[in-house]
């Protein structure tokens, strides 16, 4: 038998949050879900589950969701959502559950004023049907008694007067969200960060799209000050990184990234990181990778290098270069030769490197930055073993940049593929100071 549930979303990140609730529904073996009933417009989504532990698991993580709610009723007034409730075909079993526990009732809607005109003991007083028997508790309550009122607000900013639905659950599972994730990462309380250090809510929606897993090893190749690390340990996965940049890696006294993870007592999640060239990647080959997860960079700091020399033949036999009877390269101050490298390649890279050590199903999430012009298409990289499963766009003024998650599907998928092959021939760092023009 399966139980009818509200989930209260919230309206940012428009492009982004199905994928979350598809993806942590699947990371949960959740099938009964209906997406076809998903409306992108409405904060509300009516879903039927098996039980209490499937609500629980599944919105628990999310960040573009607030709370769901066991589903009582809805309508357009008061006497319509009293109609509802009582009509419901669980109402005389959800009573006998609930009828001896502590309990309260909450009050909560979407584009209103939080204030509202409503007499709210008065509105309580209506719901006497109920007939509770157990004890009033507005602390740590047993069951919290949900009110819901969707308004269409005003204008931009003003809230509206005249609410349009009106719904009544039992609160089940309050989001990742509402229980503080935001606030725990914001930016500007980490102890180390950096000019372009990734925002705390789409790292944490990144981390759950790319579905990281508590006990699981999430690597980041492009790891910078460790936003994404931080999203991957917040979610109890051992987080490794690497980045060309060791000075980004180390930090400085006392702001590093092992910092970070220390004010949020996830130091048991952080292996480590490492300075190091992805495109000659050192870990070992057996090392197990269960999520990718990470930034390329975009070229727009720097333009983008690896290690090489831009002109081989001008450095033949400055390889063995030694000073003081030392080879240059074994000293700890030696800075290796770099040479640019294009984004193209560089996404080729990681798409190959995904496919051979990504396990089965496991998932690659990387970020890539587009320039919104209407005369030039968009190519988004591909690999014959690899499904490109979401491509969500977050929008700015004249570039875009979008969350690709592929999962790994093996050599047998033979997918469509683009390796190798030059999709842009814009520069973007060079567009990027130039205003797309």
């Amino acid at each position: 038998m399966v139980k009818t549930y509200l989930v209260f979303m919230v309206q940012v990140h428009l492009n982004f949050r199905l994928a979350e609730l598809e993806s942590l529904a699947d990371l949960y073996g959740i099938k009964t879900v209906d997406f076809t009933k998903y409306d992108r417009e409405s904060p509300f989504f009516i879903v039927e589950l098996e039980n209490d532990q499937q609500a629980r698991d599944w919105i628990s993580r999310s960040i573009l969701t607030r709370a769901i709610y066991e589903y009582w009723g809805q309508g357009k007034s008061y006497e319509e959502l009293h109609a509802s409730v009582q009509h419901n075909p669980c109402f005389l079993q959800y009573k006998q559950d609930y009828r001896n526990s502590s309990f309260k009732f909450e009050f909560d809607n979407f584009g209103g004023s939080s204030g509202g005109k409503l007499d709210r003991v008065a509105c309580i007083e209506s719901f006497k049907y109920l007939d509770f028997q157990g004890p009033i508790r507005m602390k740590n309550p047993e069951q919290v008694f949900t009110i819901i009122e969707e308004y269409e607000p005003l204008g931009d900013n003003q809230a509206g007067e005249v609410p349009l639905r009106l719904f009544f659950g039992r609160e089940v599972q309050r989001s990742d969200r509402l229980r503080g994730a935001l606030e725990k990462y914001d930016l500007k309380k980490r102890p180390y960060k950096g000019t372009t250090s990734f925002e705390a809510e789409l790292s944490l929606v990144s981390a759950n799209i790319g579905q990281v897993k508590p006990g699981t090893v999430m690597y980041d190749p492009f790891a910078g000050t460790g936003s994404f690390l931080s999203a991957g340990g917040h979610y109890q996965a051992m987080v490794i990184g690497s980045d060309i940049d060791g000075r980004m890696i180390r930090g400085k006294g006392t702001q590093t990234i092992r910092a970070n993870f220390k004010k949020y007592n996830d130091s048991l999640q952080f292996i480590d990181v490492l300075t190091m060239d992805f495109t000659h990647n050192a870990l070992r080959s057996d090392f197990m990778i269960d999520t990718i997860l990470c930034d390329p960079p975009y070229g727009i700091r720097e333009s983008i290098k690896v290690l090489g020399a831009k002109d081989p033949e001008r450095f033949v036999g400055k390889e063995n270069l030694e000073i003081n009877g030392q080879k240059a390269y074994l000293l700890r101050d030696y800075i290796p030769t770099k040479k640019p490298y294009s984004l193209d390649a560089l996404l080729d890279d990681l798409l190959q490197f995904a496919a051979k050590r990504l396990p089965l199903d496991g998932r690659l999430a990387f970020w890539m930055p587009v320039a919104n012009d209407e005369n030039i298409e968009t190519i988004i990289p591909l690999h014959s073993n690899l499904e490109l499963k979401y491509n969500c766009v977050q929008e700015f003024n004249k570039w875009s940049r979008r969350l690709l998650v592929y999962i790994n599907r093996g050599s047998s998928f033979n997918g469509p593929t683009n390796v190798g092959i030059e999709r842009s021939k814009e520069n973007f760092r060079d567009r990027y100071f130039n205003g797309f023009n």
